[in-house]
């Protein structure tokens, strides 16, 4: 599920450049124009239940609606989403880490880890920056947050969009079974090993997983400034500890608290009219199932991001963030 974005995503953003000593380093050394996202204008810690929350926006609260990014996991950061702060020129941008995640704190209380605090969350960051209406955009995991989001707030919401859809664990699961069988048979072989009580080795498993990330996760590298971000931002980063306790081991099956979560029932609830579903052409979110899904919610519209896979605000940030602006601006007004 979000692991796999975010596990993907850690690794890729993980890499830093060696600096030589200082003893060593050349006499001098050109500068060299780095590209980077733009530091917020605003951070704040905004209370929640079980702890603080990290909030950065960029742009004019003012302008227009705001748009918020729920980022997946459970368990991972923001970070991944601030390919798309670049909408920040024609209204605010909004990106937080869940309790637990990144920036936030990190209690680590079960307690916290249920849906309805996340939806809860997320309403008392709307309320601290005194906003009326904002889009709000979930991606995986967050998908599931803003779907609930939107069914009981209605009257906040200038239209949801559910990227890399994730709302149903079974039809997840299904899903990535099934996109595993576009793999080598050795991966797939492999994979079904380390699914047993007697798994091969962790280098033989993060392989053969790895092999299904780079398929249908994320295809491209990490940008000069995604990889800038990471290291900068700071923060703990994904916490594989909720991941585990709500979702599970792996892609291929869950035994957390999540394992039988299913939010479609949902999508009869909100206005389809304002709903997009966004994945990447090679999504672990399938096409078909995004479909049904489309189906379910009378009015809604689809998106697909070409050449690209569950990532793909990172795999092709400039289609996404296009596809975005189009689609906020024509869901400005009330």
């Amino acid at each position: 599920m979000i692991r796999t974005l975010l596990a993907a995503a850690a690794l890729a953003l993980s890499g830093c450049a060696t600096i030589p000593p200082a003893e060593t380093a050349p006499a001098a050394i050109p500068a060299v124009a780095v590209e980077a996202y733009a530091a917020p204008d605003r951070e704040l810690m905004v209370p929640v239940e079980g702890g603080n929350v990290y909030v950065r926006v960029n742009g004019d609260l003012d302008a227009a609606p705001p748009v918020v990014f729920l980022h997946g996991g459970p368990g991972g950061t923001h970070n991944g989403l601030a390919s798309m702060l670049g909408l920040a020129d024609e209204r605010a941008v909004i990106l937080y880490d869940q309790l637990d995640s990144g920036k936030s704190d990190r209690p680590n209380d079960p307690a916290n880890w249920r849906v309805e605090r996340f939806v809860d969350e997320l309403e008392t960051i709307r309320q601290t920056l005194g906003i009326e209406r904002w889009h709000v955009v979930g991606h995986s995991w967050g998908s599931a947050i803003a779907l609930e989001y939107a069914a009981i707030y209605p009257q906040h919401v200038a239209s949801t969009v559910l990227g890399g859809t994730y709302i149903n664990t079974e039809r997840w699961i299904a899903d990535a079974n099934l996109l595993l069988e576009e793999l080598p048979q050795d991966v797939q072989q492999t994979i079904a090993a380390c699914e047993t009580a007697t798994p091969p080795s962790e280098e033989q498993c993060s392989r053969a997983t790895s092999a299904f990330y780079a398929q249908f996760n994320r295809r491209e590298p990490a940008s000069e400034a995604a990889r800038a971000y990471s290291r900068e931002i700071g923060g703990r980063g994904f916490n594989p500890v909720i991941y585990n306790e709500m979702w599970g081991p792996s892609e291929f099956r869950s035994k957390g608290s999540l394992k039988t979560y299913d939010a479609v029932p949902l999508l009869a609830r909100i206005d389809g009219s304002r709903t997009l579903f966004l994945i990447g052409q090679y999504d672990e979110a399938r096409i078909d199932t995004v479909e049904d899904y489309v189906r379910m919610t009378p009015g809604a519209e689809f998106g697909v991001v070409p050449g690209a896979a569950h990532g793909f605000l990172t795999d092709r940030p400039m289609e996404s963030e296009a596809i975005l602006r189009a689609w906020l601006a024509r869901h400005d007004a009330p």
